[in-house]
């Protein structure tokens, strides 16, 4: 017997939207697009024979029993808004990063999943990347040994251009931070590998955004983990003209690694006590906008986790809860820093 498609909505159809398209379309079918410019919707919806709203409400209960998951792809400040009224309807949530831009928000979506029992799914598409995947089995083998400290360099470019082209880019309502809309992955990666975080010791600064975003372009964070661990996060958009670098460095009592590249995409360094990391499978393409480069396009792995949850009881790659601690630390250090 044939499984039938999965059948998913989409709520707004901005950037990120148009490669959860292509990858709906690999993985099932695209129903329904959903924004309030509503030549945005029909345009993505166009493309895949699907049919665009611009009300939410309306796009909600005109697809009860015609889709089965929502991809919230809108501005930062609204993912938990949407989430949880497509969750309230019944359907399960695909939510892009970062989770929420509260932690009290991140709760109030894991809560409303577990009352509707379905699904709330993050993309965190950086564990997907080759060199980190075998990085994270290498960690989980102890392969290194006791982790006594990690290094977090985040180096990338966000021009002037890149925040006049969005309406909420840039604004502490709608977009959080830098370590929300740039980095949130790269925390992640942290808590993923690594574990929670206890205590952090953040210096930031606006350089040079001051008249165009409502917060820091740059910081660097000392931070303690629970277990022991000590590191450092080095962040900023001000790397000249071009992103330079995304890496992470940790210092074992049997081994160092160094992912890096632009997109955490290659593995650039490794000494291991009596083991290899090789055979890796090649990285996929960053996410190309044009005038700017985002993190690795690993979304096909995220689709195909989700239909294997959905259709063959896999396992979640990333989690509600998962997505709570990013959010969480990100909030503990922008509150440490004020």
């Amino acid at each position: 017997m044939t499984q039938s498609p999965i059948r998913f909505g989409i709520i707004g159809c901005g950037r990120i939207a148009q490669r959860h398209a292509q990858h709906i379309a690999n993985n099932g079918q695209l129903v329904a697009t959903c924004d309030i410019i509503p030549e945005k919707a029909q345009s993505l919806a166009s493309r895949y024979q699907a049919q665009a709203f611009n009300n939410l409400e309306q796009f909600l209960s005109a697809n009860q029993g015609k889709i089965d998951v929502i991809s919230v792809c809108s501005p930062n400040g609204l993912h938990a808004e949407h989430s949880i009224a497509a969750l309230r309807v019944g359907y399960h949530v695909l939510c892009e990063k970062p989770m929420a831009i509260t932690v009290e928000d991140c709760g109030r979506m894991i809560n409303e999943a577990e009352r509707a029992n379905k699904r709330l799914f993050i993309v965190k598409q950086n564990r997907f990347n080759p060199p980190i995947e075998a990085l994270k089995q290498a960690i989980e083998e102890n392969r290194l040994g006791k982790i006594f400290s990690v290094q977090l360099s985040c180096f990338w470019n966000r021009n002037e251009k890149y925040y006049s082209e969005s309406n909420w880019k840039g604004t502490s309502a709608m977009d959080g931070g830098t370590l929300f809309t740039q980095f949130s992955h790269f925390i992640d990666l942290l808590y993923w590998l690594i574990g929670d975080i206890k205590k952090v010791y953040p210096i930031v600064r606006n350089f040079a955004h001051q008249e165009i975003i409502d917060f820091e372009d740059t910081g660097v964070v000392a931070v303690e983990f629970y277990n022991g661990a000590i590191g450092t996060i080095n962040y900023t958009v001000n790397s000249y003209k071009k992103n330079m670098e995304g890496s992470i460095t940790l210092f074992g009592e049997k081994g160092t690694v160094k992912v890096g590249g632009q997109y955490l995409n290659e593995l650039e360094y490794q000494n291991i006590e009596g083991y290899t990391i090789d055979n890796l499978r090649e990285s996929g393409k960053p996410n190309d906008y044009g005038d700017y480069q985002g993190s690795m396009s690993n979304h096909d792995k995220v689709y195909e986790n989700l239909v294997a949850v959905l259709t063959h009881h896999g396992i979640i790659a990333t989690n509600g809860f998962e997505g709570l601690k990013t959010v969480e630390i990100i909030d503990k250090i922008y509150s440490s820093a004020k």
